[in-house]
């Protein structure tokens, strides 16, 4: 068996950064995992292609009162629900049936409105359902409350899933409605539609290159503070789109890099004076890696939020044994 070949001063060694985000979210920002986008991008909007280099956000004076949007779920319970495909004949026998999967979840949502010394959480909302596929399917009500029926096209675990995640962000959107009062709305997440002009898109982790490579490079260059040139994302919904670094420490390109996006109202000049804004207000919101696992992206009011939220999904042992009872 050939052995391997010993090890030289002149080799170099491999170059590598352990990421300080906590694995169980997946990863904060991977270039090796970037897929291509399938929407179109115009980066040239604010800054020429050639003349993309980090901005410094321009003094705003005084910054605006903002209100964090976030939501949560859990899957309490997953289920069986036994029914006939449409149409058929039953012969009585409970072999004819068919067996179709569905889970039992619960979502919240929920705002944090923060001014300057104060933060408080001024709306929660927490929903429960039931979703499948199934024909047959209806509520079910349990001594600690009722799982509302959402059907679904589908009964796969991707669109259960989905189902689920859909959900809670129509929760999320429905909450916002009356959140404007002058102050800028930061959802935890991709607008996804939604096109209040106070909204705005807060990103943390990287799965879409939007950038072309020149560009894209620019993001490695930020200081914290300093965010990218605008760009415009086209296709089904138009968003304003950009990096930010928030402080912290910085172990590779993507370290406590997020990405904002607006609606695509207004002009690029409108826009770039919101993207100063917000990109001078969200690094005074960054955790800290001592006391965040998703240090600095998770900003201190979302992680508050999420606390809070979770707690109001209630005991998820006591839920899943009201559903046994009344399943049975």
């Amino acid at each position: 068996m050939a052995s391997l070949p010993p090890h030289t001063d002149a080799e170099v060694p491999m170059k590598y950064a352990v990421e300080s985000w906590d694995p169980a979210y997946g990863t904060s920002g991977d270039d090796q995992s970037l897929t291509e986008l399938d929407e179109s991008v115009d980066a040239s909007v604010e800054r020429s292609l050639n003349e993309w280099e980090p901005i410094a956000p321009a003094p705003c004076g005084d910054l605006p009162p903002v209100t964090f949007v976030d939501g949560v779920r859990r899957i309490d319970a997953r289920v069986w629900i036994s029914g006939s495909e449409p149409g058929a004949v039953s012969a009585g026998s409970s072999i004819d049936e068919i067996a179709y999967p569905g889970v039992c979840a619960t979502v919240a949502a929920g705002a944090v409105r923060c001014e300057p010394g104060s933060a408080q959480v001024i709306e929660a909302v927490v929903e429960r359902a039931l979703y499948t596929a199934a024909p047959n399917a209806g509520p079910i009500s349990t001594r600690h409350g009722a799982y509302a029926l959402r059907p679904l096209a589908e009964g796969t675990p991707e669109a259960l899933y989905l189902g689920v995640h859909n959900h809670m962000t129509a929760v999320e959107t429905a909450l916002s409605v009356d959140l404007n009062g002058g102050a800028l709305v930061v959802f935890d997440g991709p607008l996804r539609g939604r096109d209040a002009a106070s909204g705005v898109g807060y990103i943390k982790t990287h799965n879409v290159q939007y950038l072309e490579l020149p560009q894209h490079r620019v993001i490695g260059r930020l200081a914290a503070g300093e965010r990218t040139p605008l760009f415009l994302i086209g296709g089904s919904f138009t968003r304003w789109s950009w990096y930010l670094r928030l402080p912290g420490p910085v172990s590779h390109a993507l370290s406590g890099v997020v990405r904002l996006e607006l609606p695509g109202l207004g002009t690029v000049d409108d826009a770039a004076t919101r993207a100063d804004i917000v990109s001078q207000l969200l690094p005074k919101y960054a955790s800290q890696p001592h006391k965040d696992t998703r240090a600095p992206q998770n900003l201190h009011p979302i992680a508050g939020l999420e606390r809070e939220l979770r707690r109001r999904l209630g005991d998820p042992q006591l839920l899943e044994r009201a559903l046994r009872r009344a399943a049975a």
